[in-house]
Parts: structure tokens; sequence; C-alpha cells
């Protein structure tokens, strides 16, 4: 189908010029008097209104406004003016008018009244509606200037962006399930991270590396903060002194992404009435041991040697708030025959029951897990026995510890969970285009 009216000259509705313009997009609304039709027109950037005035308009044209379902696509070639009383401040007389897709009526969800409540899992179900919401829609503007910052941070420090198989032979995290599949009838898994090929590329000399990119988890969690498939935040950086060198990273990525973000999407984060966060450097360093004081103090009884779980997440947020003033801190140091503690960490040589690994915890959430790796092939190998693995299992990764690798850490920073706090959400599932939890797999 070729349009009447010349797509090519189209522009968007907040970059229109008073003049002559071609605009499309999604019927918003349609408000019918009677000489007079006011179309409310919305597009990715925004609102404007088309004014249609009985007899200056084709008597069939008018007609059709008058009946045109919400939410078709049309467009308009009009002239652009200042209004003094459209709310708006410009309206469109239009020249010509075209239907370029009528909607079918009526949608299955409303998207757009406040007065409307629609249950998350309904506006999932009917997601490619749902994304209309300009208030959803600029959720995803946010989250597409955090990876924009991302990019621009690593490549400013010298990293090197890389992409990873997501078809492993071997599970890379210990205490996380994975999802198999059938690769030529060999079985193989969805890798849970790039975190053995950010490793060989340490062991390769690339030195620094950074992937933004999907892993998934089969873990049956049905919590607001989970999902089976999500976006990580991955780095590596050789020749580390401490893993303090890679909190350092993670800390400065973190406020660099915060504090800029804000001036960026300042419009988006006025329609959803968020006030972009801040965030100052000098995150507190508070090891587990210290937290389980913290937490304790405050009446919840930690599990010793084990992770602080979600409450106790939130309980520790609260005391670092109270203690230190911050809302996100660092907790270090984590015993290492902890479940999440995966055998490559290195452990620390005086106390070797604690781990060189940290996360990052924002107002009661981790965002981020890292550490510095054990570089040195027979304490690596000795580690992956103790936690009860079979090193002939990671063959291919522990081969590459024979031939000389840097000392070296890194780690993982889920963009959701980021998105999740710079936004302030609720629940991770907004944070995602179409989110894949243990129950939903389409659309």
């Amino acid at each position: 189908m070729v349009s009447k009216i010349d797509l090519r000259k189209r522009v968007r509705i907040a970059d229109a010029q008073y003049g002559e313009v071609v605009l499309a997009g999604f019927v918003q609304d349609v408000r019918v008097l009677k000489n007079v039709v006011f179309m409310i027109l919305r597009d990715v950037s925004g609102i404007t209104q088309i004014v249609f005035k009985k007899g200056s308009v084709p008597d069939d044209v008018f007609e059709e406004v008058c009946s045109i379902p919400r939410e078709s696509i049309v467009a308009v070639r009009g002239i652009m003016i200042e209004s003094s009383i459209a709310k708006l401040g410009r309206e469109v007389i239009p020249i010509e008018f075209e239907v370029l897709s009528e909607a079918s009526q009526p949608l299955p969800i409303e998207f757009l009244n406040p007065s409307v409540e629609t249950g998350l899992s309904r506006r999932l179900d009917y997601r490619f509606i749902d994304l209309r919401n300009p208030r959803v829609l600029a959720i995803f503007k946010i989250q597409s200037a955090i990876t924009g910052l991302l990019h621009e941070f690593f490549r400013s420090r010298g990293f090197i962006e890389v992409h990873t198989p997501k078809i492993v032979a071997e599970a890379t995290e210990s205490g996380a399930s994975v999802f198999p599949v059938d690769y030529f009838g060999r079985k193989v898994f969805l890798a849970q991270s790039p975190q053995f090929y950010k490793q060989m590329l340490m062991a390769s000399g690339f030195e620094k590396v950074y992937e933004i990119g999907p892993v998934f988890r089969a873990e049956p969690h049905h919590t607001p903060r989970h999902l089976c498939e999500y976006t990580s935040i991955d780095f590596e950086v050789s020749y580390i002194e401490s893993y303090h060198d890679v909190m350092d990273i993670v800390e400065d990525m973190v406020v660099y992404i915060v504090n800029r973000i804000g001036d960026i999407c300042s419009r988006e984060f006025e329609i959803l009435n968020v006030k972009p966060p801040r965030m100052d450097k000098g995150l507190p360093r508070i090891t587990v041991r210290e937290a389980y004081r913290l937490v304790e103090s405050r009446g919840y009884k930690p599990t010793y040697m084990e992770d602080l779980d979600t409450r106790g997440e939130r309980v520790f947020s609260k005391a670092v708030e109270e203690e230190y003033g911050y809302k996100a801190a660092f907790l270090i140091e984590f015993p290492w025959r902890s479940g999440s503690r995966p055998f490559y960490v290195m452990r620390k040589l005086d106390e070797p029951d604690w781990a060189y690994s940290f996360d990052l915890i924002w107002d009661g959430l981790e965002i981020t897990t890292g550490g510095q790796r054990e570089h040195r092939y027979d304490i690596l190998r000795n580690q992956c026995i103790e936690k009860g693995y079979n090193p002939d299992n990671f063959g291919f990764y522990l081969e590459f510890f024979k031939y000389g690798v840097p000392p070296h850490g890194g780690s993982g920073t889920g963009l959701e969970r980021l998105t999740m706090k710079i936004v302030d959400l609720e629940n991770i599932r907004e944070a995602v285009l179409l989110p894949r939890d243990p129950e939903r797999v389409k659309p």
C-alpha cells in the first residue's frame, strides 16, 4: 500500500516546527462537537491536537474522523500553529488526512485511564498495548539511556566490548539452576552468566572486557525481584591488587549512571512523577560479619555463615542508612562455603572460610555481585573439588589456568534491578519488555 500522504516527510511530534508538517501516530482520543472535532494524536515523542472544522475539510473526511476508533493509526499533513486554547500550546490544522490502520474495538485493556486499574498479569498478556502507555514507554526510554551511559563509561576506561556464547557446555554459577537445551542430541545449557568466557579473555590478554547481554536462571522464584531471563552488565579486569579495585569500578559505574540519568531523561522522570536519584561516592564497605551484628541489633536473626535473605538485606540497608547515611553499600567478605558463592572466588589467605566476594545492596535490593577470582590453577582445581564438583566437568575452563592468568576480578549487575532502583519500581517485571518467570513464556 502506498500512502497518499508522503510518510517520508513525517516528523515526530516533539520535533515538529510551526508551518507545514506531516505527522503520524495513534489516535489517543477524539472529542466530537457540533461543527468541530478535536483529535489527540500520539507518537513515541509526545502528543498534539488536530482540529477538524466542518466545511474546512471534505464532508466524508469529517464523518470519518467523527467515528474513527481509538488507537487507530493515522497520518495527517497540515499546518502547525500556536494555540492559546489548546492545553498543549499548539495544534495542527489538517490539509490531508489518512487512516493507515483501523483499530478493533473494544481494546483488550485500558492503558491510559488512571481511574481504571488493570492488573500486571493482564497487562503483560497484552503487553503490545500496555507499552503504548507513555508512562511505560518512559521506563524503557530511561533504560535505553542507562545502557548508552554504560557503553560510554566502559569505553572511556579502555574496556573492550565482547559477546559471549549463550549456549554453554557447563553451568557457571553454583547455587543457581540451569535450563537444559537439546543441542543436536547433546545436553547443553543456557548460560547463567558469561563468567567463564570473561575469565578466558583475561587468560587471552584482553585485560578489560565488558558485556551487556541476556543470562538465564532456572530458579522457581515467585517474587517481585526475580526473573528467569534478564540482562546482565558484566565486566572483568586484569592486574588488580585486590577486590576493592573491582568495587571501585562498580561504584564509579553506578554513580556515573545515577548522577547523569536525570539530566538526560528529565522529561521521562516528569512523566513518571519520579524524582531522579542521586548517589555520592564513598559507599560503605561492610563485612558480612559486621552485617550480622547490624541486623541482629535491630531484631533480625541472621543465619551465621549464610547470606542475608531478602528481609535481611532490607534490614541491612536501613541500618546502613541510619549509621552511615547511605542508601547503598557494599556487603563484603562472604562465607566461602555459602551456596551462593562459586568455587572460583578467591578465599582470604588468613581466613579461608571467608571470600573476597561482594554484593552491592541498594535500598534493600542486591543489584551487583562480584569479587576477585582465584587465578592459580592448583588452588582453583582444589576449590572445585571442595565445592563438590568433578573437575573433569570443567575441563575447558580449568585448562586456561595452566598457562598463566593474571590476577583478575569482575562483577555482574542486573540491568532490570538497576532500572528498578533508578525509576523506583515495585516489580522487576515492569523493567522488562517481555518478562520471563516460572509461569510466563509468552507473549
